[in-house]
């Protein structure tokens, strides 16, 4: 008996295998955060079996992913800045925009918590911590999360951050710079699905917490972007397909099935 279900296993790998080497491949330009959930990983199959699709990434921030989206580098973007993504498309670079799925962003920091912001708004609680001058580790690489962030300081009232010595330019993806505010105890925005991905592997040791959380201002929209005919060279049609597959029923569920210990970290919304 336990051979023959090594061999339906091995046969079932074996099948796999061979679809997804038959399968057309796509490159998606996306963000740390939909990779360091394990979110793609988690889709790559569910797409496959469904699209005849395999799924490739390159994940940077926003602003990085954008650029490659306008230099045709990519077959098809999946952001989370919709300002930004906004101008892409008025410029020409993109041909449409869907909204697809959300979490929301959270201010995290040292249980301590020197600059006492637990239980503030956003708002009051980055009031508070320039007035402390506590640190903050900012991600500083033009990503959804650090243009949320920029527009974070701007709506509550204070300059941008800049050279003040107790802010830290990271430049680089969420997860790195939840490991530097772990290690420095400084308060950082992050996107509550690497937050919760983070906590996971981190098994609650870091010495971080959530301090404010909630404000509509934090959502945290995700898009999928269309490149325009221009870009002669990349798969339209496959990116067509694709988008398709997330914006559908099948999609859409597969994303709210997604979940860490518990957890859902991405909520689907395409049909709003």
């Amino acid at each position: 008996m336990r051979k023959r279900i090594i061999l339906m296993t091995l046969a079932l790998a074996f099948v796999f295998a061979s679809a997804a080497l038959a399968a057309e491949t796509i490159l998606v330009g996306t963000t740390t955060s939909t990779a360091d959930t394990g979110l793609l990983d988690n889709l790559v199959p569910k797409i496959l079996k469904d699209t005849g699709l395999t799924m490739r990434w390159i994940a940077v921030g926003t602003g990085k992913a954008l650029e490659h989206g306008k230099n045709c580098d990519v077959d098809i973007l999946m952001v989370h800045a919709p300002a930004a993504e906004k101008k892409f498309i008025d410029e020409g670079h993109g041909v449409s925009r869907h909204e697809f799925m959300f979490n929301d962003f959270v201010l995290v920091g040292p249980v301590k918590d020197p600059a006492r912001i637990k239980g503030k708004g956003v708002a009051d609680a980055l009031k508070a911590i320039a007035a402390a001058k506590a640190p903050f580790a900012s991600r500083g690489d033009d990503s959804g999360t650090h243009k949320m962030e920029q527009g974070l300081w701007k709506s509550s009232g204070l300059a941008l951050p800049d050279k003040e010595s107790w802010y830290i330019g990271v430049g680089q993806g969420m997860l790195v710079t939840l490991r530097l505010a772990a290690e420095r105890g400084a308060y950082t925005l992050a996107d509550r699905g690497t937050w919760i991905a983070f906590e996971a592997k981190d098994h609650g040791k870091s010495g971080l917490v959530i301090l404010s959380e909630g404000d509509k201002i934090l959502r945290n929209q995700y898009s999928t972007i269309l490149l325009p005919p221009k870009c002669s060279k990349i798969k339209h049609e496959a990116a067509r397909k694709l988008e398709a597959w997330f914006l559908s029923k099948a999609g859409q569920q597969a994303i709210a099935d997604f979940k860490l210990e518990g957890k859902s970290l991405f909520t689907p919304n395409a049909a709003k």
